[in-house]
């Protein structure tokens, strides 16, 4: 409804345009609208004419507005079908007249309408319409009246009606639809590779589409239609020649247009041309003729044809023609193309020559064109080498670089191009160019379409040959398969023909402007070729080709050659061109970044022809070694590169340097090589090695520059072979003896740098092969169960593990020199420690190499094998099959038993050691009736206090694998070898081998004897043992005593300086007495922790005794250190087994009666060492009985105390004056009173308290003379401790001074010291309080006698020590016995009064004798300090208040006869002041009044009654009677005396003690409160007795005693007498009550 509606608006406006002038039109127009609304659709205004006939009538006016709107409604009406067919003829008519109208947009209208024709269904059906339609076009593009825009628009209108009229014309013949492009020539991409693609796919398309489309056979006849087309074909041929169109009905066109619309029909309709004949005979005719014409140079060509725009169509047809139409144009192909190649070379302007460069390029960068006529030429015999000959023709553009003399301007603008179209922009001239700038921009215009050309050949058939590989003609490069001997496909063969044709061209061209470019985007452009190029001789297997290519290539990568040295090259044959890159490596090294660019594109070659380079990669390895060296230079460097143009595999990220980069990609090459064919990877280490070997002959003759560079290729070499290997660990075995065999002919070098290199790389390739996963879950135990399978994987293991190892072996014993050797031995210890655990079949290789090693002569490789063989047997043991197990041993002994090293023998026993610990823990899961040792197996481990010294290996979870593999019975074999090994070791004339031999027999035996059965222990203790201690007693006894010296250090003065060595070992002796301690302290470990198990054994107590005798033997015979270490062997026994009841009787009676024995007999070495020996005996002795005291009887202890008893008399003997001169104990009487407090007699043995302590009471001091020495007791004691009368300086001379005072005895005879005796009182004491009660008191008398008779050396020795001991041990005792007596409400009824009363008796006496002669006296003394005098002073009040305050006022039992004697001493005490005369208290000192003022002190105390009953009892009451009667007779002295002296000595002054004491009697009266009881026995008169104040609680009835005494001191001088007699006499009146009477009352 809508173009109805436009119909009628249209109408309408005709109307209103013709109303005035052209009244028909209008009134035509009014009623076509009339009409219009009758019909309903285009169809029917079709049938009805009068709708057109308004149009035309209206056209037919001329006028410009009417013919306008006329013809934009035809327009309307053929577009909407609403034209009837039959008014096509007087509609073309009206628009030819139009056409002939002045007026543009008529003209215009009138194009546009017979275009709508020709799309619409009035498409002209025959001859007069259609050549009636064309013409129009025709003549409006050719008339000179025409306007450019109408000009224009008809040739398009023309180009577009011929597209109408052949498109169908195809349809009419049925004929494909798809045309092969646009008709136009194919725009450039940014690169060439981008052309190469875009050209295949358009052309697999276009073939694809005609080989769907085609008939089977061309056809002869033509439809009406393709009869149009034809005519118009034939037409347009003649005009494009220059002729006139017939047909049309055109007398002539421009050539350049008919040409133009004749090369868009051949380019777009091939299908008409491949399909009918008669089109096919036009162009092979006719239009081949045109074009064979025009393209002829020989003579000038004037007018149109000469033009350029003429010319590049006549070019441009011909491309079309033989890229479309060459297979079925066989001979005009041929002429074109002979024709093209011909123009290159001849004096052409060069704008000429451009157009056929763009024309043979376009043919190169076309894979499918190249490859058709390829085929059709080249291939053929009888044609001419057409694809040969352009490819020249390029190269000759190019090489005409080397005569032009704008050669730099020109490749500085071929660069230009370059980089203009990688960035995908256009490259221009400036505007204000000069023609010389215009010249070069040509020339270089030329060279680059030259170039691209031959880049497009090279991508051409880089690109054939991957199609070849798709389709399976080829094997791919990466293909582990090898290739087929020869290749029969169609493609592969036709790649081969063309590389074999073109390679030399190519090559020859692309190096000279790759040499001469910098650019670069032109440099990637070429090295893309030569990267597809050279591949593409690799999957070709072009093997000339490719090394000419590599060859090029390489020269590229470090450094260009001379042009000299490039001429020589070019001289050789293509497949001898190498360069070897010299790279000084002290020089700064830059690499460009063509270098860069052409080491990537090398990298790019060899990763993807790996499985093909073969022979080959010498070439490329000699540029990887040089870029290698330049890496590592320390001067090299990378120029910028700019980031613009992207680059061959380059990271875009650019966090890493050119050099960084180049060296990963170095790397990557040969870390690839795992994915490489076995065969290749063979290739490349044989160029690997033939690289090294050009190298090897001169590294040690020539020296600097050169030589640094054949070195560093052989290190590359070196280094790149171990990365092979390391990648292919997978499939090593086909690699490794290649690797090897050059490796080990490296290690013979005669520079030590190379053989240090080799010896390096053979240890990581071993390493590495040992460390892969296929030895990683090999578990050597599982191999005897294993399948078929695994045993085939077990017998490669065997053979790779074989061979892996055996290099070393090789290396060993065929180097000639020393390096070699000890490299070998390096690299083992390095697999050792890294691998040892999975190796299993080269144990014995390996063990017997280190065996050999043992007995070198090399300090060095000594070492090293050692080193070895300690990996071995520390971490190894458990992965080493059973069956090397002893080899293992022996060479561990080979190790111990060389005398190269001396600590590599030590350390090889402690290997031993370490193998034993190993066996040993097979042995605790062996079987259970051979490990068990009795049912007191575990006792050694329950009784040995110590832990044992046994190694915490981590074998335990491993051995359960090897344990299937050693019975119980090898494992003793083993055993007895190790020991066999240290027995023999233990006699070796090394002392430090020896010893550690012995120490580890030993220790191995302690640590690991649960773990033997009984005839293993029988065969230890008498094969190796004892015969050991055999061995080592005869060698102490046989060996000289000889001095030694040392190691000779140097000379001094013309003599020699020799070490110094320790006396203790200064000769063979000393040495072997050493080994003889060691054997003792051995045996006594084993005892220590086996006795029980071995006195099992049979004839174990034949060996018991003699051990016993050569116990016994070394003390008396002995060193000093063997006799301790026999002590020590059998107090270790004894001690380790009584306390737990496993040692009898006898063995201790034994023990004892060897010392007792050895201390009858004087020993034969020094006094000094018979004291230590003594010392250790005591120590031993206190020890066994504080272990073994339940198993001593009465008779054992009386032994014991008599050996004691020996030991203080011998020691009497030897150490005479030890006391007096050195003023301390002797050694071996400490030890004594060390030991003494052990020896308390069991609860089983009460009797023997008495024993004990009556022989320490002989040690102390008897009233005897010191003379007298007639007893056994202390009369020789204390001779022994003053011998020889030798006095020191030591307080001991002051002693010894004051016991000779009254005696003629000499100094000389002899002076006592109790030293001893101050140490034992302490110790005495003790062990008397630990007593039992019964034994106790039966000696107490006896012990305070002694302790007396030391107590009263003070006034002969006030300075010692002695008498102090006693003192305090005396206030002990008895503190102790008045506590119990306390404690136990009494005292002990087992024990007898009588018993008592002596005890009290003597202790009386020792009060009596000690206070009133040796306490507050003035004893001379003129060393003591003032401190030691305070202190000594102390010790007197310390006596006085035990004696006042703890005995006199407790509960004790003594008698009154004992508690009046204490009380008098104590009055007896506190007399001395007030019994001396007046001049002799002035003289008496200070100490001596305070003394006796606290002994007066103590009887007020006694006499004194504070108030509290609970403290009060019958033996406080008795002793409070005593003391107040002697208390108040000494107070009436007291102040009688002081009378006396006061009227005597007149108006002089009293001394201060008298005054002191009698104003200390008066207070102390003041104070004292007395008992009634005690006032009972007051001498009062019995009136003054009961008229006393009956509720005085606080009585004083002493005061009236006094009363006298006191009346007469009232006229004292003394006024503070005077007022204490006054207080007293107040208290009086008080006691009287006197104080309640007065006057008043």
């Amino acid at each position: 409804m809508a173009f109805m509606a436009v119909l009628e608006s249209d109408l309408r406006a005709l109307s209103a345009e013709a109303r005035r002038r052209y009244p028909a039109v209008k009134d035509g127009a009014e009623h076509g609208i009339l009409k219009l609304r009758s019909l309903s659709s285009p169809s029917e205004i079709a049938h009805n004419e009068d709708i057109l006939r308004i149009f035309l009538m209206a056209c037919e006016v001329r006028n410009v507005k009417l013919s306008v709107i006329g013809l934009s409604c035809l327009q309307k009406l053929i577009s909407h079908d609403a034209v009837a067919p039959s008014a096509l003829k007087e509609i073309l008519s009206t628009l030819k007249d139009h056409a002939e109208m002045a007026d543009d947009s008529v003209q215009l209208k009138t194009l546009q309408t017979i275009l709508i024709i020709y799309q619409s269904r009035l498409h002209p059906e025959n001859e007069d319409n259609m050549a009636q339609g064309l013409g129009i076009c025709l003549r409006l593009l050719e008339n000179n009246r025409s306007s450019d825009s109408v000009r224009n628009t008809a040739a398009a209108t023309f180009r577009q009606a011929v597209a109408l009229v052949f498109d169908h014309m195809v349809c009419a013949e049925s004929l494909p639809l798809g045309k092969f492009g646009s008709g136009g020539y194919i725009s450039r991409t940014s690169s060439v590779t981008g052309d190469i693609n875009r050209n295949i796919n358009r052309s697999e398309s276009l073939e694809y589409e005609f080989i769907s489309g085609r008939p089977s056979l061309m056809r002869e006849t033509l439809t009406k239609a393709a009869k149009l087309g034809l005519r118009l074909l034939e037409d347009l041929t003649a005009l494009a020649a220059g002729g006139s169109a017939i047909w049309l009905r055109v007398n002539s066109i421009q050539r350049t247009f008919a040409l133009d619309i004749l090369e868009f029909v051949l380019s777009n309709y091939v299908v008409v041309f491949r399909t009918l004949v008669s089109y096919e005979q036009v162009l092979r005719h006719q239009i081949c003729s045109l074009l064979m014409t025009s393209l002829r140079t020989n003579a000038e060509v004037e007018g149109e044809a000469g033009e350029p725009s003429f010319r590049r169509l006549v070019l441009r047809s011909v491309a079309h023609i033989i890229r479309l139409y060459s297979s079925s144009l066989i001979t005009e192909c041929e002429v074109f193309l002979s024709m093209l190649v011909k123009v290159t070379s001849l004096d052409l302007p060069l704008w000429h020559r451009i157009l056929v460069l763009e024309i043979l390029r376009g043919f190169c960068v076309e894979a499918r064109t190249l490859r058709i006529l390829f085929q059709n030429f080249d291939m053929h015999p009888k044609n001419t080498n057409v694809v040969e000959g352009m490819v020249k023709a390029l190269a000759r553009v190019v090489s005409s670089l080397q005569v032009q003399e704008t050669s730099e301007e020109s490749l500085t603008a071929v660069a230009g191009m370059f980089s203009s179209k990688a960035k995908g922009i256009e490259w221009s001239l400036d505007n204000d160019a000069s023609n010389a700038a215009v010249l070069v921009a040509s020339e270089a215009h030329a060279i680059t379409l030259a170039v691209e050309g031959l880049l497009g050949v090279v991508f051409t058939v880089a690109t054939l040959t991957d199609e070849a590989v798709d389709v399976g003609e080829l094997e791919s490069p990466r293909c582990d398969s090898d290739p087929p001997a020869k290749c029969t496909g169609k493609t592969a063969v036709l790649c081969i023909s063309m590389v074999d044709s073109l390679w030399l061209t190519i090559l020859d061209a692309l190096s000279l402007i790759l040499s001469r470019s910098q650019g670069e985007a032109i440099v990637l452009e070429i090295l893309k070729g030569y990267q597809a190029f050279t591949q593409a001789c690799g999957v070709l297997r072009a093997i000339e080709p490719l090394n000419s290519f590599l060859a090029s290539l390489c020269k590229f990568t470090i450094n260009i050659p001379s042009e000299v040295e490039r001429r020589s090259n070019a001289l050789q044959s293509p497949g001898s061109r190498r360069s070897e890159p010299l790279v000084d490596q002290r020089d700064s090294i830059v690499l460009t970044p063509k270098n860069v660019q052409a080491l990537r594109t090398l990298f790019n070659i060899a990763h993807r022809l790996h499985n093909v380079l073969g022979p080959s990669w010498v070439l490329v390895l000699e540029t990887l070694a040089a870029l290698d060296r330049a890496i590592h230079s320390p001067h090299a460097a990378t120029q910028e590169v700019s980031a613009t143009v992207p680059k061959l595999t380059r990271e875009s990220s650019g966090q890493y340097s050119d050099l960084s980069v180049l060296s990963s990609l170095n790397s990557q090459l040969f870390e690839s090589s795992a994915l490489m064919h076995i065969s290749a990877v063979k290739s490349l280490l044989c160029a690997l090695c033939e690289l090294s070997h050009q190298c090897i002959p001169g590294t040690s003759s020539v020296f600097g520059q050169a030589s640094n560079q054949k070195v560093g290729s052989i290190s590359f070499s070196v280094e790149r072979m171990i990365s092979i290997l390391v990648n292919n660990l997978h499939r090593v075995e086909p690699l490794w003896d290649q690797v090897v065999t050059y490796f080990l002919e490296l290690t013979n070098s005669s520079n030590q740098h190379l053989r240090n290199m080799a010896l390096d790389a053979l240890d990581q390739s071993i390493c590495a092969v040992l460390g892969s996963d296929r030895f990683q879950e090999y578990i050597p135990s599982k191999a005897h169960s294993a399948s078929h399978d695994m045993e085939t994987i077990n017998s490669e293991l065997r053979s790779l593990e074989c061979a892996v190892i055996s290099p070393l072996r090789v290396l060993y014993f065929s180097s000639q020199i020393t390096d070699g050797r000890v490299g070998a031995l390096k690299i083992l210890l390095h697999v050792l420690e890294r691998h040892g655990e999975k190796l299993h079949y080269s144990w014995p290789d390996i063990l017997e190499m280190l065996r050999c090693v043992a007995d070198a002569s090399e300090k060095d490789l000594v070492t090293l094998g050692f080193q070895s063989l300690r990996v071995i047997m520390n971490d190894g043991l458990s992965t080493i099959p059973a069956d090397c197990l002893h080899v293992c041993i022996d060479v561990t002994g080979a190790y111990s038993a060389q005398k190269t090293e001396l600590n590599i023998s030590l350390t090889a026993i402690g290997l031993l050691w370490t193998t034993t610990d190993f066996i040993a823990k097979g042995l605790l899961h062996g079987p259970a009736e051979e490990t068990e040792i009795m049912d007191m197996s575990s006792t050694p481990k329950q009784m040995d206090g110590e832990r044992k010294e046994e190694k915490t290996l981590n074998f335990a979870d491993k051995f359960d694998d090897q344990s299937p593999l050693m019975n119980r019975v090898n494992r003793d074999r083993l055993l007895f070898s190790v020991f066999s090994l240290l027995q023999k070791l233990g006699a070796d004339e090394r002392p430090e081998v020896r010893n550690s031999a012995i120490r580890t027999l030993f220790q191995t035996l302690g640590g690991h004897g649960q773990k033997l059965s009984k005839s293993m222990w029988e065969d230890c203790l008498w094969n190796y043992v004892f015969p050991i201690l055999d061995r080592a007693s005869h060698m102490a006894e046989t060996s000289s005593k000889d001095e030694w010296q040392g190691k000779e250090l140097g000379t001094r003065g013309g003599k020699a300086v020799h070490m110094l060595i320790h006396h203790s070992r200064n000769t063979a002796q000393k040495q072997w007495d050493e080994t003889l301690v060691l054997v003792l302290g051995g045996i006594a470990r084993l005892l220590r922790s086996f006795f029980p198990f071995l006195r099992s054994l049979s004839n174990f107590s034949t060996g018991w005794e003699s051990l016993l005798l050569f116990v016994k033997n070394s003390i008396l015979n002995g060193s000093k250190e063997v006799a301790l270490a026999a002590i020590n062997c059998l107090q270790t026994t004894v001690n380790s087994h009584s306390s737990k009841g496993n040692l009898p009787m006898p063995y201790l009676q034994s023990v004892l009666d060897v010392y007792e024995t050895v201390l009858q007999k004087s020993p034969n070495y020094s006094d000094n060492a018979a004291s230590k020996v003594k010392q250790e005996i005591l120590h031993g002795l206190g020890e066994l009985y504080v272990q073994a005291q339940m198993m001593f009887d009465d008779g054992t202890y009386t032994q014991l105390l008599a050996i004691i008893r020996l030991v203080v008399k011998q020691s009497k003997m030897n150490n005479d004056n030890f006391e007096v001169e050195y003023g301390h104990v002797p050694p071996v009487q400490r030890m004594m009173l060390e030991i003494l407090p052990l020896l308390r007699p069991a609860v089983h043995l009460p009797a023997m308290w008495l024993l004990l302590l009556r022989e320490l009471l002989q040690y102390l001091p008897r009233p005897d003379s010191p003379k007298e020495d007639n007893e056994d007791g202390a009369e020789m004691m204390i001779k022994s401790e003053t011998p020889n009368g030798t006095a020191s300086n030591s307080p001991s001379k002051t002693e010894a001074s004051s016991l000779s005072a009254g005696s003629t005895t000499s100094i000389m005879a002899g002076i006592p010291s109790y030293l001893f005796a101050e140490k034992l009182i302490p110790v005495l004491v003790d062990l008397f309080l630990q007593a039992p009660a019964v034994e106790k008191y039966s000696i107490f008398p006896e012990i305070v006698q002694g302790l007396s008779r030391c107590m009263t050396t003070r006034r002969d020795s006030p300075d010692g020590t002695l008498w102090r001991s006693a003192v305090e041990g005396f206030n002990n005792i008895v503190l102790d016995d008045v506590n119990k007596l306390a404690v136990n409400f009494g005292p002990d009824p087992s024990i007898s009064k009588p018993a008592r009363m002596r005890v009290w008796k003597e202790v009386a006496d020792v009060y009596e004798i000690f206070l009133v002669g040796y306490c507050g006296r003035a004893l001379p003394s003129k060393s003591l300090s003032d401190m030691a005098l305070k202190a000594d002073e102390s010790l007197e009040m310390t006596i006085l208040n035990i004696l006042g305050d703890k005995i006199l006022q407790a509960q004790i039992d003594a008698p009154v006869d004992i508690l009046q004697r204490l009380v008098l001493t104590l009055d007896h005490c506190a007399s001395r002041t007030c019994s001396l005369r007046i001049e002799t208290v002035e003289l008496m000192p200070s100490h001596c009044s305070r003394f006796s003022l606290t002994c007066l002190q103590k009887l007020f105390s006694l006499s004194s009654y504070n108030g509290e009953a609970n403290n009060w009892n019958s033996t406080r009451s008795e002793v409070s009677k005593i003391s107040i009667m002697v208390l108040m007779t000494r107070c009436e002295q007291i102040l009688n005396r002081f009378l006396i002296d006061e009227n005597e000595l007149g108006e002089r002054p009293l001394p201060t003690a008298r005054l002191e004491e009698i104003i200390f009697v008066l207070k102390e009266l003041a104070r004292l409160v007395i008992h009634p009881e005690t006032a009972s026995v007051l001498p009062l008169h019995p009136y003054l007795k009961g008229g006393l104040a009956e509720e005085n609680h606080d009585r004083r009835p002493h005061l009236l005693v006094l009363f006298a005494s006191f009346c007469e001191l009232v006229i004292s001088r003394e006024a503070r007498v005077r007022e204490l007699v006054q207080v007293l006499l107040r208290l009086i009146a008080t006691e009287l009550s006197l104080q309640k009477i007065g006057v008043t009352s």
